[in-house]
């Protein structure tokens, strides 16, 4: 029987921080407008790299008009709050607040015991700088580093509150606290697959009674001093000495590796008679979701076999075909393993259904957002369902025989239904199938 068939869950919020701007209206804009959002790196030195360009989120710059139309006393909290928060946290607040403003939840309009967060991260690491001054006061006179010093002379210098800034859970707290959400909270940490997670088991809440309200969301960055060189070491990674904005070119045949971004997204998650009995704007349905990992004995992703399960059961939970969908949004990396992986799981669950089905990557416009990728992504397929048609594959030139997809062009239909994929390199893969909410005047 579909998940969806008891309690319906739909969103009715869409708030979004991403290289490509502030709000779903900017996102669409790039998409739709061919627009690379990779450009030199500005938020540290990347002298000794061999990487100098990423998709950065330039127009979010933490100052509290970031953050959207606020109440009083929210502005007031947030702001006082700054200062423990990494830009992560940061990001993920302020597109939070941007999804509740959208949904019209503002001002204490729910039930705080009904309403709750879920909330995905990337694997959160410090600033350098957060270090300096502890480090320089135990130097010898060598200038070398001496350990035997840190205790007594190098963490008095650390600010006392620096470890609240890095933990995964902060971001749903922040929320929670901001907004009185008194419901189910969680935290989700599984890299790239955090943000579906996040909206399958924000749904499942709503689905089982324990919620009518949820924001499912995520945060993440790769345009970090700590973050892009563990990149650098572990994945591969798009350097070149051609424009940068070529570089994220998912399944075409000259890929050569994933660009680096950072960005947060946040959907508001709610069971449909609630949103019908307050008017409540209806942006699309979640239809079935799932999630799946296979990996080798020695713990090497196999995305393939991880992708095709997550896929299958995920239409079998929205008790659909692939005939009944219109699009795919596609993981997209631009890795040439991964992309090769994710076309040949498409082919094994669609069948000759893949050969029509539209493939539509955003990471083509702004690279890997680590764990804020696949809620972005579904936010810009939902706008495509309603506005009836998709935005075209960016960078794809030449087809890769090992990538059988059917890249979308400008102006293809979106249809009524979607499916967003994505996986981890450790094998961990989610998939969410969202539609039209299409019977009763609400929908």
């Amino acid at each position: 029987m579909p998940v969806t068939a008891a309690r319906r869950v739909v969103v009715t919020g869409m708030g979004v921080v991403c290289p490509l701007g502030l709000s779903v209206a900017d996102l669409m804009a790039g998409l739709r407008g061919g627009r690379s959002a990779v450009g030199p790196i500005t938020s540290f030195c990347t002298d000794g790299l061999p990487l100098h360009h990423a998709a950065e989120a330039g127009a979010f710059t933490g100052e509290i008009d970031n953050f959207g139309p606020l109440e009083p006393e929210t502005k007031k909290a947030i702001r006082k709050g700054l200062k423990v928060m990494c830009r992560e946290s940061q990001m993920a607040v302020a597109a939070a607040q941007r999804a509740l403003h959208d949904s019209g939840l503002v001002g204490g309009q729910h039930a705080p015991e009904r309403f709750g967060c879920v909330f995905g991260s990337d694997y959160m690491l410090t600033l350098p700088e957060d270090f300096t001054a502890g480090v320089a006061r135990c130097s010898g006179a060598d200038g070398r580093f001496e350990f035997g010093r840190w205790a007594g002379a190098g963490m008095p210098a650390l600010n006392p509150l620096w470890l609240l800034k890095y933990l995964p859970n902060m971001p749903a707290s922040h929320i929670a606290i901001y907004n009185d959400l008194r419901g189910p909270s969680n935290s989700i940490t599984i890299r790239e697959a955090s943000g579906h997670l996040a909206i399958g088991e924000a749904t499942m809440t709503i689905q089982r009674g324990a919620a009518d309200i949820m924001l499912a969301g995520a945060t993440g960055t790769r345009v970090h001093p700590m973050k892009t060189v563990h990149a650098l070491q572990s994945e591969q990674v798009a350097i070149g000495p051609d424009d940068p904005a070529a570089w994220s070119r998912p399944f075409d045949l000259h890929r050569r590796g994933m660009v680096l971004g950072e960005g947060a997204a946040v959907l508001v998650l709610e069971e449909l008679d609630h949103a019908r009995r307050r008017g409540a704007t209806i942006h699309g349905e979640v239809l079935g979701h799932a999630a799946r990992q296979a990996s080798d004995r020695l713990g090497l992703g196999l995305k393939r076999q991880a992708l095709s399960m997550a896929l299958g059961r995920a239409l079998e939970t929205a008790g659909r075909t692939p005939a009944r969908l219109g699009h795919v949004h596609a993981h997209g990396l631009s890795t040439v393993g991964g992309d090769r992986d994710e076309a040949q799981a498409l082919a094994d669950v669609c069948g000759a259904e893949a050969n029509r089905l539209p493939v539509v990557a955003a990471k083509a416009h702004y690279g890997n957002l680590g764990a804020a990728s696949g809620i972005v992504e579904c936010m810009a397929s939902l706008v495509a369902l309603r506005d009836g048609r998709l935005f075209p594959l960016l960078n794809y030139a030449t087809p890769d025989p090992s990538c059988p997809i059917r890249a979308a062009a400008a102006g293809d239909p979106a249809g009524e239904a979607f499916v967003s994929l994505s996986v981890t390199p450790q094998g961990q893969a989610a998939a969410v199938v969202m539609g039209m909410c299409t019977d009763g005047p609400a929908c």
